[in-house]
């Protein structure tokens, strides 16, 4: 192997032993033995295990940021976009389950670019512009778009993780069911809702 389909081999590798095992129970040994190489042959491409995760990670990010980016290219109706979002993530949780399965465990960096949680920031962050245009065409506020944004990619998330443990119903109904809520939802949002009282009233 050249040294560049080496290191791709080591990814390929690590993606799948991160998503079976998760980051604290991989070891080097276990990476280099399903590899077929020497342990040093790992530190000789990426200096340690946390960094070969890092670099895991940071593909698979791109990875599903590019889908959601090409999915929301075209625009189209606001229904229209938020179905295209949720199923980028379905797709992406069926077809790349290893790399969901990576993206979506805790990280041993916490607060660190290349998280699942610093993943989903970023989707609600595409959402959100999204969002603001309609928060300003239907007379909302368009700064809530940020908090309407991180609402429904989480609801989309926690779905989606939820949904890969059990495949039922199929991808396109769970899309067409988180869609229905939140696009009902949005089109019925009191503009000012009543907050809840507090404890003492």
């Amino acid at each position: 192997m050249t040294a560049a389909q080496r290191r791709q081999q080591l990814l390929d590798v690590g993606r799948e032993v991160f998503a079976q095992r998760g980051y604290d129970a991989t070891s080097i040994e276990e990476l280099a033995a399903r590899a077929d190489v020497s342990k040093p042959v790992v530190y000789e491409h990426f200096g340690s295990k946390e960094r070969l995760y890092a670099v895991v990670v940071d593909r698979e990010m791109q990875r599903l940021l590019d889908r959601f980016t090409a999915a929301l290219a075209a625009g189209g109706a606001p229904r229209e976009l938020l179905e295209r979002a949720a199923l980028v993530l379905l797709d992406y949780i069926e077809e790349d389950t290893d790399g969901f399965r990576v993206l979506s465990r805790d990280s041993p960096v916490t607060g660190t670019p290349g998280t699942y949680s610093s993943l989903i920031g970023e989707v609600a962050h595409r959402v959100e512009h999204v969002l603001g245009a309609q928060f300003g065409a239907r007379g909302y506020d368009p700064r809530l778009a940020e908090l309407y944004g991180q609402a429904l990619v989480g609801m989309v998330a926690l779905v989606g993780q939820w949904w890969l443990e059990r495949r039922t119903p199929g991808k396109r109904e769970v899309a067409a069911h988180l869609v229905n809520l939140a696009y009902n939802g949005l089109a019925h949002l009191d503009p000012t809702p009543d907050r809840p009282p507090t404890a003492s009233s």
